[in-house]
């Protein structure tokens, strides 16, 4: 069963060939052939056929009906890029063809292979334009993002060279889907972080301010009253970018491999990107505000120009969220790679055994993460060359993932070299529920 957007191609293939005969006549300066007469008013009748049938499909689309567009789903518009996808219309699915099509505007044969693609990336298009999104290139559907496909983690994909994807011609090679890599490549997700998908609009969380209180009565009287105290915190979606290159060539000959390489490589830029975001973001300039640049948050000096962190710091940072009632056993440290090894070195207070303070992935009896994310060029007095260190119940922080997965077409920037550049974009803010679960060391050195 054809889709709209199959049926639209059909059309305008039906419309090329008739001009096709008109113009081959008009070269030449002549009429047309009694044949040709009969090839054009039949390229003509195909062309209103599917005309009609395009019109029939719209109708029942209208009246809430599925007919020949598997897409279109009953209910409210939701804004959110999932379109109604079944497990077999997302196993259907190629990036690829849709690159293709993207990359050979032109190109009928390429435009009519990515018809189904087109159509799905248009539906989700129009659920985030719905909202008020802003629409850029073409949406992938929130339900592609989350499906596996084969295929593993690459940049700049060559055939030429096996490293730089020409292993993935004919190969069969597991992976996970675009948010689970997301996830996986995250030290803010690893760390425990909430991530909040398929977001529409902007977003207010609910946030306890302040407590209710209980009090001991004698009998006969009633305890005063007392409620909670709440605010909101708000979030709204603020885009992040990312792009790979990929050659003309492995586009042609490789399998579904090129889909995972180039799904894969994307997801994990835009993950460095949304960690960087989450841990520093500076809240401006269309950036989320991250941990580090959030006012009230608990914080643990260590000197006028900074200085290396000993074992007091790294408890004292408990204390700080412990005093707030916000330390659970689920919190963890999160640091760069120079502080793991500064602190590996450290060893803990009143140690004889030489055991350091990093150890086991572990600090003071909790999980401890680094990443190169977290930043180690800070300042404070005459000090440089500072890192932060926090610690926190990041089950607080709050990643939100907003509509589909936008995808561009940059035919141009490295046309010289024979490859093509996608640029991917997708919206996303954080956003912290509750600052007392958060403590950091801003002046640490390495």
């Amino acid at each position: 069963m054809q889709t709209i957007a199959e049926l639209r191609a059909a059309g305008k293939a039906a419309i090329d060939a008739a001009r096709e005969i008109n113009d081959r006549a008009k070269a030449e300066n002549r009429d047309l052939t009694e044949a040709e007469e009969k090839d054009y008013a039949a390229k003509l009748v195909e062309h209103r056929s599917f005309e009609k049938r395009i019109a029939r499909e719209e109708e029942l689309r209208a009246l809430g009906g599925n007919a020949a567009n598997p897409l279109k789903v009953a209910g409210e518009e939701r804004g959110d890029g999932n379109i109604g996808l079944t497990g077999k219309d997302v196993a259907r699915f190629s990036m690829v063809r849709l690159m293709r099509a993207l990359a050979n505007p032109n190109d009928r044969s390429a435009q009519a292979a990515a018809a189904f693609e087109l159509e799905a990336s248009a539906e989700a298009a129009k659920k985030v334009g719905n909202q008020g999104g802003e629409l850029r290139g073409v949406t992938i559907p929130n339900e592609v993002l989350i499906r596996g496909v084969n295929g593993a983690e690459r940049r700049d994909l060559t055939v030429g060279t096996a490293t730089e994807g020409g292993n993935t011609v004919q190969t069969d090679l597991l992976a996970t889907s675009f948010i689970d890599i997301l996830r996986n490549r995250m030290s803010v997700m690893q760390a425990g972080a909430t991530m909040l998908e398929g977001l529409s609009g902007n977003v207010a969380i609910p946030r306890q301010t302040g407590a209710a209180t209980a009090a001991w009565v004698t009998e006969g009287n009633a305890p005063a009253e007392s409620q909670q105290a709440f605010d909101q915190v708000g979030m709204g979606p603020k885009t992040v970018a990312a792009f790979v290159d990929v050659s003309r060539r492995l586009m042609l000959q490789s399998s579904l491999s090129v889909e995972a390489f180039v799904r894969n490589d994307l997801a994990q830029v835009l993950a460095l990107a949304i960690d960087l975001g989450a841990l520093n973001g500076s809240g401006s300039a269309g950036q989320p505000r991250g941990i580090l640049q959030t006012a009230g948050i608990g914080s643990v000096a260590i000197g006028t120009n900074g200085g290396p962190a000993t074992w007091d710091h790294i408890v004292d940072l408990e204390t700080v969220v412990g005093n707030a009632n916000a330390d659970v056993p689920t919190s963890a440290y999160l640091t760069n790679a120079a502080q793991r090894g500064r602190l590996k070195k450290t060893a803990e207070l009143g140690a004889t055994n030489g055991l350091g303070i990093w150890r086991d992935n572990e600090v003071n009896g909790y999980r401890a993460i680094a990443s190169n994310q977290v930043p180690r060029t800070l300042t404070k007095g005459t000090g440089t060359n500072l890192s932060a260190i926090i610690f926190g119940n990041f089950a607080d922080l709050i990643i939100g993932m907003w509509g589909g997965l936008d995808l561009l077409v940059d035919p141009f920037t490295s046309s010289t070299t024979g490859t093509t550049r996608f640029v991917a974009m997708q919206d996303v803010d954080s956003a912290l529920r509750r600052l007392a679960s958060f403590a950091a060391i801003t002046d640490a050195t390495a």
